[in-house]
């Protein structure tokens, strides 16, 4: 199985990877529901990116699929700029 990287900016990039990671392993949505214990329609609205989702669905759901969720920040003193530039 080859790796996709793609940077994760709102609900609908999460709900697209997951879609993605889901297909990729043979998955419907049904079967990916079945096996969380979730209606389907809670998966077709994470994967359509709504934006009143749980996160714990989220989890659940990229561990079923085996999409690796990471977080990434710059730790460069960068948080000045960010003050400055909201006033």
């Amino acid at each position: 199985m080859s790796k996709h990287t793609v940077r994760l900016r709102t609900s609908g990039d999460i709900g697209l990877a997951l879609a993605q990671s889901r297909m990729a392993r043979g998955l419907t949505q049904q079967d990916l529901a079945t096996q969380l214990d979730m209606p389907q329609s809670t998966v077709s609205e994470i994967e359509s990116g709504k934006s009143t989702i749980f996160l714990r669905h989220v989890l659940e759901m990229a561990r079923a699929t085996g999409l690796n969720i990471s977080a990434e920040w710059d730790a460069s003193g960068d948080q000045e700029s960010n003050d400055a530039s909201r006033h």
